[in-house]
């Protein structure tokens, strides 16, 4: 039952969130995904490593199929998506946690400026009214 209405809440927030914070979720669902590959590699559970792995890389597949190519910004972000995902797919062939965290510093370095434009818009957005 309890497992039912987490599943409800974590549906509702996905419904309920604006583009920005659907954003933010994909970065978290990649760091998280990645940490869980890891912990996994280190245990020697291989099969559930590469599980990881292929949610994380799913995430990042999104993130870079949501840029809208019209901004320079959006160039410097695929980028460093395709660099992340070669990270991703060499640590998962090599079931080593190097490629990993250095997928894992870009991505957390992402997820904390994009953290700070959205607290940045809303501020901005609340000021002017």
């Amino acid at each position: 039952m309890a497992y039912d209405a987490l599943n409800q809440y974590k549906q509702n927030t996905v419904f309920t969130a604006t583009p920005e914070e659907l954003t933010l979720m994909l970065y978290d669902g990649a760091i998280k995904f990645i940490n869980i590959a890891k912990l996994n590699i280190e245990k020697g559970d291989v099969v559930k490593a590469h599980e990881a792995i292929i949610r994380a890389e799913d995430i990042v597949i999104e993130l870079n199929a949501s840029l809208n190519m019209d901004y320079e910004v959006s160039k410097n972000l695929r980028s460093i998506y395709d660099f992340v995902m070669e990270k991703l797919v060499d640590g998962n062939i090599k079931k080593d946690v190097k490629p990993l965290d250095e997928a894992l510093e870009l991505l957390t370095d992402l997820r904390d400026t994009w953290k700070e434009a959205i607290k940045e818009v809303k501020k901005t957005r609340y000021s002017a009214k």
